[in-house]
């Protein structure tokens, strides 16, 4: 099953499933255990292992995730919550659905993440979380933001939607605290919908599991205040067949970003993304710069791509907090993060998923270059 596209489309994303999803859901179907079961045991058990992690909790959405692993550290009114400016809202939707304050550093212009410079300037004595975000497929510099977290008895939460299997220093992400992974439907690995939690704290690893239940251990055993945040085993058998192969597709993100790279490095007025030293990107996302001195601006490229049958997007146009509904929010701090500002007016990811032809990069490549002049 694949995403109906014609042939002079390149979509920013492609969704397909091979017949070993589909025979799994049939299996699933077949057997009268749809609700969370040994399927979504195995994705856990699969995961944890990708992760290098002790346990990994399976739960309804990426969200989710975030909002259990919160929820877990009992946060009270005024606890502050220390993250990036530059990510999806969900990040931040989740903080506030745990009480606390929310308070941002600014992003590094080279990553798009987290700055760790810019994290002791807003952190104070009601901080309790530092929350880092892996964004596009590439880990946040989590060796400086774990030993800072250490050091100032912050717990550490990571926002890893979208990097399932980014490491830094051979050490992936979701690795380093509590790991908060989506399963959206564009998403490297996929349930449609679903999310899954890492860590290697078992006590909060039997925490998570009870409060996703209902609050249930045993049936009718309340011990805390729950929610049904439960997987099942229908989304479990879409994502499983995957893993097999996970490591493969990185690997075909990896040669087509570095194809990207090598084509679009001399286009004037176009900064390519950098992939660190020591930290394995998986590409969720291609994101180039398009600076104030380009042929063309960010929106006016976007347009001629779109026009031009490339797929192209915006991830995120303005940072976080810069909206009236969080602006006015008081468990909302709102902060100068003039990086931040700056790359979600300039930012335009590209395609770069796995089902990229030669042709299609060649023809990325050569499109871009006679918009902004460089070829």
């Amino acid at each position: 099953m694949s995403a109906s596209v014609t042939s002079s489309t390149i979509p920013i994303t492609v969704i397909r499933f091979g017949p070993e999803v589909e025979e799994l859901v049939l299996s699933v179907l077949r057997s009268g255990m749809v609700a969370q079961g040994p399927l979504v045991k195995r994705l856990e058990d699969e995961f944890a292992v990708l992760t290098g992690v002790d346990h990994v909790i399976a739960v309804n959405n990426g969200t989710t995730a975030l909002i259990a692993a919160l929820a877990v550290l009992d946060l009270e009114p005024g606890d502050e919550v220390i993250t990036s400016p530059f990510t999806f809202v969900a990040t931040l939707n989740a903080i506030l659905e745990a009480g606390a304050t929310a308070r941002f550093g600014d992003i590094s212009a080279d990553d798009f993440n987290l700055d760790p410079e810019t994290v002791l300037g807003v952190a104070g004595p009601r901080t309790k979380v530092l929350l880092p975000v892996h964004l596009y497929g590439q880990c946040a510099d989590m060796n400086r933001l774990a030993s800072m977290a250490e050091t100032s008895g912050w717990s550490l939460v990571e926002d890893a939607a979208q990097s399932h299997g980014a490491t830094q220093d051979g050490r992936a992400a979701g690795s380093w605290g509590i790991g908060c992974f989506s399963l959206y439907a564009t998403k490297n690995l996929t349930s449609a919908e679903g999310g899954l939690i890492s860590t290697n704290d078992a006590r909060i690893a039997d925490r998570l599991r009870v409060l996703r239940n209902q609050g249930m251990r045993e049936r009718y055993q309340y011990e805390m205040a729950g929610n049904n945040f439960r997987l099942t085993d229908l989304q479990a058998a879409v994502c499983v067949p995957q893993l097999d192969g996970y490591q493969k597709q990185v690997e075909i993100r990896q040669r087509n970003a570095a194809a990207l790279t090598d084509g679009l490095s001399s286009v004037p007025g176009l900064r390519t993304p950098t992939a660190f030293e020591g930290r394995s990107h998986v590409w969720h996302q291609y994101t180039v710069i398009v600076a104030d001195d380009a042929r063309l601006t960010r929106d006016q490229l976007a347009t001629a791509l779109t026009s031009a049958g490339i797929g192209c997007g915006v991830y995120y146009p303005r940072p976080v907090y810069d909206y009236d509904c969080y602006r006015n929010n008081p468990q909302v701090v709102v902060p100068e993060a003039p990086v931040a500002t700056f790359v979600g007016n300039h930012c335009l990811s590209l395609p770069v998923h796995s089902y990229l032809s030669d042709s299609d990069l060649d023809r990325i490549v050569s499109t871009i270059g006679q918009l902004l002049g460089g070829r």
